[in-house]
């Protein structure tokens, strides 16, 4: 089976704010551009299901993609946000002053986010949440959406590619990228990861910066 694994799209707070487990974050107008072309890029593809985090701007992506498979989206809120604590709504800027900013960026594994979880909890419950997606659709023809955050899905497939969460920022998920991951009996295989249909432009502040929900 393969699982789609798709980061919500642009919001008001990208490169800005932690919006965390903020209700009331929506698509601003870019992102529901985003979405809409990441639903047309998909279209084609025999979507059997499509799973989403809780979070606002994540149904609204996923809705983009159900539209033209006439699929409902499903609810999922272990691949919701990692629960960033007291630094939830915080700027970036401030964030990046704070001595737990290099530990996230350089030991992740060993980083717990004041009043939140640390992102091996984050990382521990996505896992297991997708394990059990591909147990509830064990056919080798099924092809399940899975629309989360930036660090969960980088989480998630640091774990699948066996690459150890203090590399994990390494990866890049971007704004409606879309990385899909190959399950087999010999195993998950990464067969594309952050794409999002268009030449990668040049790197700006917000490639510095780590953690982007």
């Amino acid at each position: 089976m393969q699982l789609m694994l798709v980061r919500h799209a642009k919001n008001d707070w990208v490169g800005d704010r932690l919006a965390g487990w903020t209700p009331g974050v929506h698509l601003n107008d870019q992102g529901r551009q985003q979405a809409e072309a990441l639903g047309a890029r998909m279209a084609h593809l025999p979507i059997t299901a499509i799973y989403s985090s809780p979070l606002e701007r994540a149904v609204e992506t996923a809705q983009a993609i159900a539209v033209p498979h006439n699929l409902k989206v499903q609810v999922l809120e272990d691949i919701g946000e990692t629960r960033y604590g007291e630094w939830t709504g915080a700027s970036l800027k401030e964030l990046a002053k704070t001595e737990l900013w290099p530990v996230v960026q350089v030991y992740p594994s060993g980083a717990r986010f004041p009043g939140g979880e640390s992102l091996r909890e984050t990382q521990a419950r996505a896992v297991a949440a997708l394990d059990a997606l591909c147990d509830a659709h064990p056919k080798e023809t099924d092809v399940i959406v899975a629309v989360s955050h930036a660090d969960v899905i980088k989480a998630a497939v640091a774990h699948y590619t066996g690459l150890h969460l203090d590399l994990f920022q390494r990866l890049v998920v971007s704004p409606a990228s879309l990385s899909v991951i190959q399950f087999s009996k010999f195993g998950p295989r990464l067969v594309c990861l952050n794409e999002t249909g268009a030449v990668p432009e040049p790197p700006t502040k917000e490639d510095d910066v780590k953690i982007s929900e």
